[in-house]
């Protein structure tokens, strides 16, 4: 036993750096010595003596001779008001745009030569530049198992997304359109924000210098000036979607198209929208917009009762969620209460037609966001000849961090998590009021193909087009999230994407990294939320709700796990993904809590972190606990995370006859293994180990350690230069060059092994070596 406990070194070396990360601050000599290590990739040629031969980009600008960047700075401060950042960053002649709530961060502009000395403070975690982000490029109802497919289980009142509010950060909402009317005529357009017109009209596009324009020292956004029909800082009030990927997103998740045929309803026909406006009307925007619009959702969350964020945009990000700002800023909204739905993006094959694996764009990559991929319906409301959309961004994620020990951490995560409806979808054409055509959105004009929807009359305000993309896959899941939670709003997040997942219908002939569990079930997702408490959220926060307590209804039993939609026989997964790479399934997934079903808590690999939500006090006649104030990210302390009853599936992960790996075999066949008897039940469940760790091993009743499940190994060979089909490109690119390798059982991604010291009775190792 103890001749491995050297091997644990480097997992130790590992680990302490993770706990320097999120639950304290480095000593100055290492955050000296980590120099520019805190710097994006992308962010650290600028950093150099000399930036004379380095091109401006969309977040680098010469001004009076010399290099200036925008950057979003991570940090791990205490204060929340981050006042000593912000000072240092004015003194170095830059400014401040903006301080974040969802995640710990400012947007700054600042001298390139000022990176490094700001990078060596010691609560700065990670700089990176301010990318650009863009959009990710009813016969939906019926094939979804949404509209009549719910008429038998909505009881009294129609299941169509009433009182739920959605947030679509996106090139604007058409909030005139009819299909975006409530039956009173009035539009279900609730609240409006424009941080295009924000950034362009306050700070000069962000190159003006010498301000603090933090929410601090300005007018607020946040939720306490909050009310019915909030307009902050507005659009064009005769064109408020000049670009028409917004509106086309939002009609999607919640549109109310069945006044004419072609049918263009949504998933959620009745839910309330708010438009949060963080792309211009070329369609592109910036990580510091679409993270102030994600701050201004959090602020509202409770009070407008905005359940549900949809994320039809991406980021070309090499960076680990750890530390990536809008993978942060999207776990605080999480821990808030939101369901946050991000498209995969559009990157899954190369120009010569050749799967492209790798290639989640951000926030897509981020552990608790639905991640969304797309899937083709071949123009049919039939289920049985759906196949993935063969451009629809395959996993893993690919994200990497090095650590202050020097240590590289590599996402490796399973996603997406499961596939929506993404090819030829049609919904709403955005126009000016007159909604004559030559006001119709620049995509329409641009591209005149898209408005070719057969038996569409293109009247006035009831105008349509039809678009592809993993961003109109993303808002058909947020629509389905805004069912679920009208049907049972104790639901949380976490358990959201566990119930969609569990539900999906696998695909033929993709696998985990193609289409995550399968392809989107309303039906069936419904059915399982109706089983389950109404209390479940509110009972995980008041801590009355623990690890394996009851999570059905009274009186409530479990769903046949099978659905009926359009008259096909539809199966259902019965698996999760959890942990970044595990696989569960069996019952007590939904009969008992477990606690991966916490909001605040992420767990993935070996790290498991939690989010706190701070809320302010009772202020402007709002009452306490209502408008969140600070979320502050951590180690997470001991805990359990999958309680006994779960069956662990990662035994389907190797065939008897080929031994081939779970993340290239179908996801059909994994189910039918699954059903056969394949996998294990555990006894003990899985446990967190001393703060931060989920050790590549975990106590099972049979006393064997598990690795981390279906990680790919450090083989996997990507080479450089993909260019993603929306016009970004990804600085170190995810095509593969010769295929990719996968490790063989269980052998961990960074090549360490856990000592046996920790799957003793009550032995721990030796805690100096772990970080402690």
């Amino acid at each position: 036993m103890t001749s491995r406990l050297p091997l644990l070194q480097p997992l130790a070396a590992l680990l302490c750096s993770t706990a320097l990360l999120f639950g304290g601050l480095l000593p100055g000599a290492a955050a000296q010595a980590l120099g520019t290590a805190k710097l994006a990739t992308d962010l650290q040629p600028y950093a150099a003596a000399s930036t004379a031969t380095l091109p401006e980009l969309g977040w680098a600008k010469r001004l009076s001779g010399q290099m200036h960047v925008k950057v979003l700075i991570s940090s791990s401060s205490a204060d929340a008001s981050l006042a000593s950042l912000r000072t240092q960053i004015l003194a170095a002649g830059g400014s401040v745009f903006y301080n974040y709530l969802s995640v710990r961060a400012v947007a700054a502009m600042v001298p390139a030569s000022s990176l490094a000395t700001l990078a060596a403070r010691t609560d700065v975690l990670s700089i990176s530049p301010n990318r650009a982000t863009t959009r990710q490029g009813s016969l939906l109802q019926a094939a979804s198992g949404a509209g009549s497919e719910l008429a038998p289980l909505a009881g009294a009142s129609a299941l169509d997304g009433r009182g739920v509010g959605i947030a679509v950060l996106d090139s604007g909402i058409d909030w005139s359109h009819k299909s975006l009317l409530g039956a009173d005529g009035k539009s279900r357009v609730r609240g409006v924000v424009d941080f295009v017109a924000l950034g362009r009209k306050a700070v000069e596009k962000g190159w003006k210098k010498g301000i603090d324009y933090s929410p601090g020292n300005r007018e607020s956004v946040d939720g306490t000036r909050y009310a019915a029909g909030d307009t902050a800082y507005l659009p064009s009030a005769t064109l408020p979607d000049p670009y028409g990927h917004g509106t086309h997103v939002a009609s999607v998740a919640a549109g109310a198209g069945g006044y004419q045929s072609p049918d263009a309803s949504g998933i959620a026909p009745a839910a309330d929208l708010y438009d949060v406006r963080v792309l211009d009307e070329n369609g592109v925007g910036n990580m510091a917009d679409v993270l102030a619009g994600i701050d201004w959702v959090v602020q509202r969350s409770r009070l407008a009762n905005i359940r549900v964020m949809n994320l039809s945009l991406g980021a070309a990000s090499t960076e680990s969620f750890l530390t990536d700002p809008l993978a942060r800023a999207t776990r605080g909204a999480v821990a808030a209460g939101v369901v946050v739905v991000a498209a995969a993006g559009n990157g899954g094959k190369d120009a010569a037609g050749a799967p492209v694996y790798g290639s989640i764009s951000s926030p897509g990559h981020e552990p608790s966001v639905i991640t969304v991929g797309a899937a083709n319906l071949k123009d049919s409301a039939r289920r049985s000849d759906d196949l993935m959309a063969t451009f629809s961004a395959i996993g893993p994620t690919r994200g990497s961090f090095t650590f202050a020990s020097g240590s590289r951490w590599t996402d490796n995560l399973i996603k997406p998590d499961l596939v929506a409806p993404g090819n030829r979808i049609v919904g709403a054409l955005s126009t000016d009021l007159t909604g004559s055509p030559g006001s119709w959105n620049l995509l329409a004009t641009s591209y005149p193909e898209l408005t070719q929807v057969a038996g569409a009359t293109q009247a006035p305000k009831q105008t349509l087009m039809q678009l592809s993309g993993t961003s109109v896959a993303a808002p058909a899941v947020a629509g389905a999230a805004a069912l679920l939670l009208q049907a049972n709003p104790g639901l949380t997040p976490p358990l959201i994407k566990a119930i969609l997942q569990y539900t999906a219908q696998p695909l033929a002939g993709a696998n985990l990294l193609q289409q995550g569990t399968g392809a989107l079930n309303v039906e069936g997702a419904v059915r399982l939320a109706q089983a389950l408490r109404t209390d479940i959220g509110p009972a995980i926060a008041a801590g009355t709700l623990k690890a394996g307590g009851s999570l059905l209804a009274a009186g409530k039993t479990l769903p046949l796990a099978r659905s009926v939609l359009n008259g096909e026989s539809v199966p259902w997964s019965r698996a999760i993904v959890a942990g970044g790479g595990h696989l569960f399934g069996g019952d007590a997934l939904f009969t008992r809590y477990q606690p991966i079903y916490d909001p605040g808590l992420v767990w993935t690999r070996q790290l498991v972190l939690r989010s706190k939500v701070s809320y302010l006090p009772a202020v402007q006649g709002l009452p306490a606990n209502t408008v969140p104030s600070a979320i502050v990210l951590r180690s997470a302390g001991s805990q359990s995370l999958i309680t006994a009853g779960v069956r662990l599936l990662d035994s389907v992960a190797l065939s008897p006859a080929k031994r081939s790996h779970v993340l290239l075999t179908p996801v059909r066949t994994l189910a039918a293994r699954a059903d056969a008897g394949a996998g294990v039940q555990l006894g003990l469940g899985f446990s967190s180990l001393l703060g931060s760790i989920v050790g590549e091993g975990f106590i099972l009743s049979e006393g064997f350690i598990l690795s981390e499940g279906f990680i790919l190994s450090e083989g996997f060979i990507l080479s450089e230069g993909f260019i993603l089909s929306e016009g970004f490109i990804l600085s170190e690119g995810f095509i593969l060059s010769e295929g990719f390798i996968l490790s063989e059982g269980f052998i961990l991604s960074e090549g360490f092994i856990l000592s046996e010291a920790l799957a003793g009775s009550g032995a721990t190792g030796d805690p100096t070596l772990l970080g402690e």
